[in-house]
């Protein structure tokens, strides 16, 4: 197989999002609850859709200037102007998918969560997830990987960098955005509301949580997402630059034969190939869901985690090792770094799930002094640990 055909990876990546849509239309088949609940949902819906729409209008702006500017931008030009674009658009459209399945999920669990039970809702909000979760995957693949079958070559690689600028320019502006407005409708619900009005917290009376919850899918969801598209296609494109960049010195130490034009390409073929395989995995992780569901939500979860985890380093050393016949080094580092991702996901939930949690709900009975101090250590803890990590 040669791995600067891309081919293979648009075909995974279109299939990706065809599996995106079926779970959505799964997602949206679910019962939606009582009249209260369906109404409080489209609220939440119709002010998260027009914060997006207005936050996209804006950024439309910021785009199409830098667009213009890097046409004529020495160095940049047309092509890396049109990968920019791309980039943002992609970006935009990852965003959307998962606000629209988010939306629709959250009052599904609920209705899931209150008629048949725990199971019923974990794989209702799982496959919720997922969709944003695919959405981003697929999309990022299909568009780092057309610009790769248009402008793969060595000497044009640098052109596709604007599509991880496009995306790295629509994840600053949705997180930062995003993040500002869900905690001043956070603080100005409770201030409002509890303070002033004396309405529980979280009631749907005060309009101030229907901004508070808005605020959690656009800054939660629709600006995490955007983030983590922004980290996915990132990384894919630096890998690609290493690659058209190395020494024939550098190649020759990485690809057993001949160290040629040929072995380039299938290196910088490589990360896109990664992420196909990892995509796959991800699809047979989601699928697992099925047969977890019935488990508590935390082992479900991770377990499927697991299976997903195990799938690709299995396949990544036959595409690294067996296929394109690489150095053992090159699969260690991918070893090494997947590795590293599961135990920082495993630290943060133990310390958000078990018991430092508990020890800072027990110092908050001895007043907020104990409570504050309490909250640093562990918070410092959970910081220091998945540092050292990524260190070691």
């Amino acid at each position: 197989m040669f791995l600067g055909n891309m081919t293979p990876v648009v075909g995974v990546a279109v299939l990706g999002l065809i599996v995106a849509l079926l779970i959505y239309k799964f997602v949206k088949s679910q019962p939606a609850g009582n009249d209260l609940m369906q109404d409080i949902s489209k609220q939440i819906h119709d002010g998260a859709m027009a914060f997006l729409f207005r936050e996209y209008r804006v950024l439309a702006i910021f785009i199409v200037i830098v667009f213009a500017l890097m046409i004529f931008a020495p160095g940049l030009g047309l092509y890396t102007a049109i990968c920019f674009l791309a980039g943002a658009i992609c970006s935009v459209m990852a965003g959307f998918i998962g606000m629209n399945s988010a939306t629709a999920a959250n009052v599904r669990t609920s209705e899931a969560a209150r008629a048949k039970g725990l199971a019923a809702a974990l794989f209702v909000s799982f496959n919720g997830g997922a969709v944003m979760g695919l959405a981003v995957a697929s999309i990022g693949l299909l568009g780092v990987g057309v610009a790769f079958y248009i402008l793969g070559d060595a000497s044009t690689a640098q052109y596709i960098n604007g599509f991880a600028m496009g995306a790295s320019s629509i994840a600053l502006f949705s997180r930062v955005g995003g993040g500002i407005y869900t905690k001043a409708a956070d603080v100005g619900s409770d201030l409002v509301g509890k303070i002033e009005a004396g309405i529980p917290e979280d009631d749907p009376r005060n309009p101030g949580v229907i901004a508070d919850n808005v605020g959690d899918n656009v800054g939660d969801i629709a600006g995490m997402g955007a983030d983590i598209f922004e980290s996915y296609v990132g990384s894919i494109i630096a890998t690609v630059a290493i690659a058209a960049t190395a020494s024939m010195a550098t190649i020759g130490t990485l690809v057993t034969g001949t160290a040629d034009e040929s072995a380039r390409a299938m290196l910088m073929g490589l990360p896109l190939y990664l992420a196909m395989a990892g995509l796959i995995c991800s699809l047979l992780g989601v699928f697992s869901m099925m047969i977890l569901r019935n488990f508590e939500p935390a082992k479900a979860l991770r377990y499927s985690t697991f299976i997903g985890t195990i799938l690709f380093l299995i396949v990544a050393y036959g595409v690294i090792v067996c296929i394109l016949k690489a150095s053992t080094g090159i699969y260690f580092s991918v070893l090494f770094g997947t590795l590293c991702g599961t135990a920082i996901g495993l630290v943060t939930e133990y310390y958000t799930s078990s018991k430092p949690m508990m020890s800072v709900a027990t110092a908050s009975k001895t007043g907020p002094a104990t409570n504050i101090i309490s909250g640093m250590a562990v918070g410092l803890q959970s910081a220091v640990v998945p540092m050292l990590i990524i260190c070691v």
